[in-house]
């Protein structure tokens, strides 16, 4: 898909990932339309030229109404809960969510779609190093706070394929693991930054998930819709098998304020992810975390 000049829609353009999105889309030149709840939450979407459309992921006819026009969209806006939303919401937001964005896909036309999953759709196996083609969470799966979130996206993403076969919409599926980035209001970036403003503060050691920064995230969705072959695949797109502790030594040797005293705590949780498919098929590179710590503060002071 040739993006110049193309129209694409983004759900969740003003959320942390979003803004990236929105960013690396425009960057290819595309016309880039977002759909979200509050169009006067980030004015500077405008001024970049982004045309906004008000649509809830509750509201199937004005989702239809959202993608009138459109050639793909990026299925971005969800519910996300480290253990604190309830089931109910989740399944809502991510469940329904899904569902009436791709009916709404369907009645609008729309025969493109990269849909934004998490590698905690996977079920967990300690040791493993996890691909694609690893199991998802079951549906029958015993809901606990610790795998609301990932079971609500597995649920998600099957959905999406289901409904993706029946409309006849090439669906691509990335599935990121942690993220850090600019715009982060309660994620991993939000508490490393209250972590490391004390003078003194307890810090992990031994915590690896395949952190990812977000700009690179964004450019694997792009390199995803402008290649047809990833149609029907899902892609791991997560960091190097770093850990949280290494990321804290990168951002000061970055030049970022940290603190005086870090005190190490051995929590020895390693998750590892294997992103070849998307490094060959895509043509995807990783920053490192100097370079993407970098970026952030770039974007973070523009």
């Amino acid at each position: 898909m040739n993006l110049r000049g193309a129209r694409v829609a983004v759900t969740g353009a003003t959320g942390f990932l979003g803004r990236y999105i929105v960013d690396a889309l425009l960057g290819r030149g595309a016309h880039v339309i977002g759909v979200v709840r509050n169009p006067g939450k980030l004015p500077e979407l405008l001024q970049k030229g982004v045309e906004l459309r008000q649509a809830d992921l509750s509201a199937p006819a004005h989702l239809k109404q959202a993608f009138a026009g459109v050639e793909a969209v990026v299925s971005n806006a969800a519910l996300l809960s480290l253990g604190r939303a309830r089931w109910e919401s989740l399944l809502q937001a991510n469940v329904e969510g899904t569902q009436n964005v791709f009916e709404a896909m369907s009645e609008a036309g729309v025969g493109r779609a990269i849909q934004v999953s998490t590698v905690a759709v996977y079920r967990y196996r300690r040791g493993v190093v996890i691909r694609e083609d690893h199991p998802l969470r079951e549906a029958d799966e015993r809901i606990t706070r610790f795998n609301a979130y990932g079971n609500s996206k597995a649920r998600s993403e099957r959905l999406a394929r289901e409904l993706a076969q029946a409309h006849g919409i090439a669906l691509t599926v990335v599935r990121p693991s942690g993220v850090y980035g600019a715009f982060d209001q309660g994620g991993f970036t939000h508490t490393f930054k209250r972590l490391i403003s004390l003078p003194i503060t307890l810090y992990p050691v031994g915590i690896s998930s395949g952190l990812v920064y977000a700009g690179d995230v964004a450019e694997a969705i792009v390199l995803a819709l402008e290649q047809p072959a990833s149609a029907g695949k899902a892609y791991n797109v997560t960091g190097s098998d770093e850990t949280f502790w290494e990321f804290a030594r990168a951002w000061k040797r970055a030049g970022g304020k940290s603190s005086w005293l870090m005190l190490p705590v051995p929590v020895p949780s390693r998750r590892c992810y294997d992103n070849r498919q998307a490094r060959k098929e895509l043509g995807w590179t990783l920053r490192s975390f100097e370079e993407g710590c970098r970026d952030m503060w770039r974007l973070e002071q523009a």
